[in-house]
């Protein structure tokens, strides 16, 4: 059963993202310059390259996202802080930052809260994603942690975080939908390679995507 109806327009749910370690500066300006010409909602780019992004689409609507604690989630509270507060200095609209798996794991909910609270308050009333590596983590887990973001205050929760074996899934996004209600956001990453992906992932629950390339979601 949809959850929603899937739009025929896939473009404005996509955050065009480029967060390779070796991207170049002309590398952030073709992303851009793609995000225009199809009208994504957002780039996604790693914290040095925000404000390039950001003067590169000031005259535009798409908006800016950056990522703090990326990929792993494990360094200190402090530090995806800093990356939250620098990058919104350098004009990201929105945040995304990466739980700590192993303090969820390990049941330290009240660690685990905390710190996606301090980024959500770095994040200055922009919208804050907290990213789940849906592959390390049992239901049970998923479940546990959707609670904790929407006790947070941030406005999504990300199944994956588009690197390595562990992309989001469709069944990730139906139970996540059932753990955070019909109206908290859900972004999926990783694995969605055609329309067809996206569109089962927007029937799912997830309300916007972050796909391995959203020039061939829009052309296919």
């Amino acid at each position: 059963m949809l959850l929603a109806p899937v739009p025929a327009d896939l473009a404005k749910f996509i955050d065009h993202t480029l967060l390779a370690a070796d991207a170049t500066a002309a590398d952030i300006e073709k992303l851009c310059a793609e995000a225009r010409e199809n009208n994504f909602f957002s780039v996604c780019v790693n914290g040095c390259w925000v404000a390039t992004a950001y003067h590169l689409l000031e005259a535009t609507e798409v908006k800016v996202v950056s990522v703090a604690g990326f990929p792993l989630g494990a360094m200190t509270s402090d530090a995806k802080r800093f990356e939250a507060e620098a990058a919104v200095d350098d004009g990201a609209h929105e945040i995304e930052v990466v739980l700590n798996h192993a303090r969820l794991k390990m049941g330290d909910d009240k660690f685990v809260l905390r710190e996606i609270i301090d980024v959500v308050e770095a994040a200055d009333e922009r919208p804050a994603k907290v990213i789940l590596e849906t592959g390390l983590l049992t239901d049970a887990e998923k479940i546990r942690a959707a609670q904790l973001i929407v006790e947070s205050g941030a406005q999504f929760v990300q199944a994956g975080t588009g690197l390595g074996k562990n992309a989001a899934t469709v069944a990730d996004i139906k139970l996540l939908r059932e753990a955070v209600g019909p109206e908290f956001g859900i972004k999926a990453a990783g694995g969605i390679n055609d329309a067809p992906a996206a569109r089962a992932m927007i029937a799912a629950g997830a309300s916007r995507l972050g796909p391995a390339s959203g020039i061939a979601i829009v052309q296919s």
